[in-house]
């Protein structure tokens, strides 16, 4: 009898243990079932979104042509805008001078003025600051002036083909007042290397007998370096920052020269540049009288 409720209570324990495997297994098949169908019902939920907003990420990736033609419009009316500012003032400047008086130097707010000083048809744009900064980083100063015609002229800005000059080209070349804009950085060298060109032309003419001692006069000297330069004197110089100073900018080239002050080239806007060029444009030049 003993032996009878052992074996029954071995079975009893072999099904309690089959009993538990079976709910195990329903529970993880049951879990993965779940898992799955919940899965395939986010997708479900899902699927319509992402295929609703493919477009308009496509579109971005292909340049959405709508888009473009807005940015056209924009960069139409603003050169319409500019050149029409430019013929509405009384005289505008073929060169304008941009003398950076500050310690920082931004070359986004520069390159804005150059682009705008171009689109209101100013050939000349001379760009100084007292360190030498913008001329130490010429390639810089072209990259930004490129950048921001795109910016601001949109595709027609490349009509405009912007020239950076050098010192080293300086003496092969000579200026002729076009509508192609040229863009010239200065540094204080620049001033100081023309003078002493043109004295040392002066002192070798006479040395070799081509001139005489007696010919070295301010007036020779002042024939000798508008030879030597391929840019006309500036009329304007707008000087940015609190500097009350020329700080050596082309000391022979702006006796005739009209400055106007601005307090700062950083965040400067186009209404400030055409303010400047309307208060050139309606001053008085007595030329020494």
């Amino acid at each position: 009898m003993a032996l009878l409720y052992g074996l029954i209570w071995r079975l009893l324990l072999i099904l309690v243990h089959i009993n538990r495997a079976l709910v195990s297994w329903v529970r993880v098949r049951l879990r993965s079932w779940i898992g799955r169908l919940w899965e395939r019902a986010i997708a479900a939920l899902l699927l319509p979104l992402a295929l609703a907003g493919f477009p308009d990420h496509q579109k971005k990736l292909n340049h959405n042509p709508d888009a473009n033609a807005v940015t056209g419009n924009r960069a139409a009316s603003r050169r319409s805008r500019w050149l029409s500012d430019g013929r509405s003032l009384e005289k505008l400047p073929v060169h304008v001078g941009l003398l950076v008086a500050e310690e920082e130097p931004s070359y986004t707010d520069i390159a804005n003025l150059v682009v705008w000083c171009m689109a209101v048809g100013i050939s000349y744009v001379s760009v100084y600051d007292n360190h030498g900064i913008f001329r130490k980083n010429n390639s810089r100063m072209l990259e930004e002036v490129v950048r921001q015609q795109q910016d601001l002229l949109g595709v027609d800005g490349s009509k405009y083909n912007v020239e950076v000059l050098s010192n080293s080209c300086d003496k092969h070349q000579h200026y002729v007042v076009s509508c192609r804009p040229t863009v010239k950085v200065l540094s204080p060298e620049d001033g100081k290397q023309s003078i002493v060109q043109a004295a040392q032309q002066l002192c070798r003419a006479v040395e070799n007998k081509e001139r005489s001692s007696k010919d070295i006069s301010v007036s020779m000297l002042d024939v000798l370096l508008r030879e030597s330069k391929n840019f006309p004197d500036p009329e304007l110089v707008v000087k940015f920052g609190p500097v009350d100073s020329t700080l050596g900018f082309l000391p022979w080239h702006i006796r005739l020269t009209e400055f106007i002050s601005i307090p700062s080239h950083r965040n400067v806007s186009y209404e400030d540049l055409l303010n400047a060029l309307q208060q050139y444009g309606s001053c008085q030049q007595r030329l020494g009288q």
